[in-house]
Order: structure tokens, then C-alpha cells, then sequence
């Protein structure tokens, strides 16, 4: 593994956790060659040993040019490169990286309790999918040009979905609830529904309409939802600002 902060590790963790990988099957390089879980090694720099069969790519994407050299070494070429740098595209990687297969990776953070989402792209050798599923649900991305978006939609997700808990509690403590009271509900409730979503047979529309009775308190506030598509407008240009982004960060490491 090249880098393992937060999501690297939170994977990591997982595979490990889940009995996927062992701990001595793990070699972690980072800057700082600090700990990331006890029992695995971390070194500053790439030791004088074997290529090993998977490299996990998890730098920042504008650390690109600082990934360790050996990767680089057209005459020694690693037999899998699993890239989980966002916005950095196949042709990119191909182009700075010696790799005999090539694999666009993007997790979520809930990756790290088996309950996030994996897309992937790009080869299938080395059973990328298999090595995936203990983290949740795995997509394949059949078309590149989606990954930006998919990336902005699951990867980032959690991020937006963090932001409409807070505000879901924020809004009731605003109105008189205990602000300790209200983020415990919200959550729960956050939680409750999407676990039933994830097991319902019908669409999440098909469950709101469920909840909210004529002419009940529900329907009255998905009215103030609904009005002038007022949130599938936010969220629309959300995930559209999420998609630029990362399409800007493609060009910057194409430079």
C-alpha cells in the first residue's frame, strides 16, 4: 500500500478485520513510516526485495509524482495496480506507472464496517472484485467517462449525506429541541431508513409516499422538499460541482 490515510486505512482495516489479508501479507509505505495497524509493517521507502503482487496506489492525487519510484521501472513492471486516486484517469496511471494490469478503484469511508461501496474500473485480473467485496457493495464502471460521477455520487457521498444529518438536527434544535437530543435522532433515523431502503423491494419514492398520509405532517414537509424540485435541484448541482472537481484534478495530473 502506497499511503493509507484515512481511506486507505479504513480499508485496510476491514480486509484485516474481515480475515481477507494478514497482517504480514501488508507492506504500508507513507512518508512518515509511522504505524497505521499494529503488526503490519511501514517503512519510508520501498525495501530491496521481490515485487509484490498488488500495489494499493491511496496518495493524494496531487502526490502523484511522488509515488516510489519502482513503480515507474518499464523493465520490472508490478503485476497489479490498484489505483484509488480520484480524478486520475486509466491513461494517466498507464502512462506514469509500469503495471501489467490496471484497476481504477473508488471506496467510501463505511468501507471500513463492510458497508460502503467499491466502483470499479478497468482490468479484471488478480480478482480485484473478490478482494473488494468484504468493504460492501461493488459496482464495475463499464464506461471511464462515468467515474467522475460515480465518484462524486458514492465517493463523496457520505460526505453530503454527514452534512444532511447535522442539518436535520440542527433544524429541530432550532425549533426547541436539546441540541444533544436532536443530533441522536437524526441519526438513528438516517440509519433506520437506509437500512430499510437497502432491503426494500420498491424504490425510496414508493417509501416516502408510504410515510406521508394525506394531508398529514410528513406530506406537508416533503411539499417543502418537493416545491420547485427544490432538492433534487441542490443535490443535482452538488454532485455537478463533486464531478468538475474531479475532472479538474484529471487534467492537473495529466500535466
Amino acid at each position: 500500500m502506497v499511503g493509507a490515510g484515512n481511506m486507505g486505512g479504513a480499508m485496510l482495516r476491514r480486509w484485516i478485520d474481515a480475515g481477507t489479508l494478514a497482517r504480514d501479507e501488508v507492506l504500508v509505505l507513507n512518508k512518515s513510516g509511522r504505524t497505521v495497524i499494529d503488526g503490519v509493517e511501514s517503512r519510508t521507502g520501498a525495501p530491496d526485495a521481490p515485487l509484490p503482487d498488488m500495489v494499493m496506489l491511496g496518495i493524494k492525487p496531487q502526490m502523484i509524482d511522488a509515488a516510489p519510484a519502482f513503480l515507474r521501472d518499464r523493465d520490472a513492471p508490478v503485476p497489479l495496480l490498484i489505483s484509488i486516486l480520484a480524478g486520475v484517469d486509466m491513461a494517466t496511471l498507464a502512462d506514469r506507472f509500469a503495471a501489467h494490469s490496471i484497476v481504477r478503484a473508488m471506496p467510501n469511508l463505511p468501507v471500513a464496517i463492510g458497508k460502503g461501496v467499491v466502483a470499479l474500473h478497468g482490468s479484471r485480473a488478480g480478482d480485484v472484485d473478490a478482494l473488494m467485496q468484504p468493504l460492501g457493495l461493488v459496482e464495475r464502471i463499464e464506461d471511464e467517462a462515468q467515474f467522475d460521477l460515480v465518484t462524486a455520487l458514492a465517493g463523496s457521498g457520505p460526505g453530503f449525506t454527514y452534512r444532511f444529518i447535522d442539518a436535520m438536527a440542527a433544524g429541530a434544535a432550532a425549533l426547541g429541541l436539546p441540541a444533544d437530543q436532536a443530533l441522536r435522532l437524526a441519526r438513528a433515523t438516517v440509519y433506520g431508513s437506509a437500512s430499510l431502503a437497502a432491503d426494500a423491494d420498491v424504490s425510496p419514492a414508493t417509501l416516502a409516499d408510504r410515510v406521508a398520509s394525506p394531508g398529514g405532517s410528513t406530506r406537508e414537509g416533503l411539499n417543502v422538499l418537493d416545491a420547485d424540485d427544490a432538492l433534487a435541484t441542490l443535490l443535482t448541482r452538488t454532485l455537478d460541482a463533486a464531478t468538475r472537481r474531479n475532472a479538474a484534478m484529471a487534467a492537473e495530473a495529466r500535466r
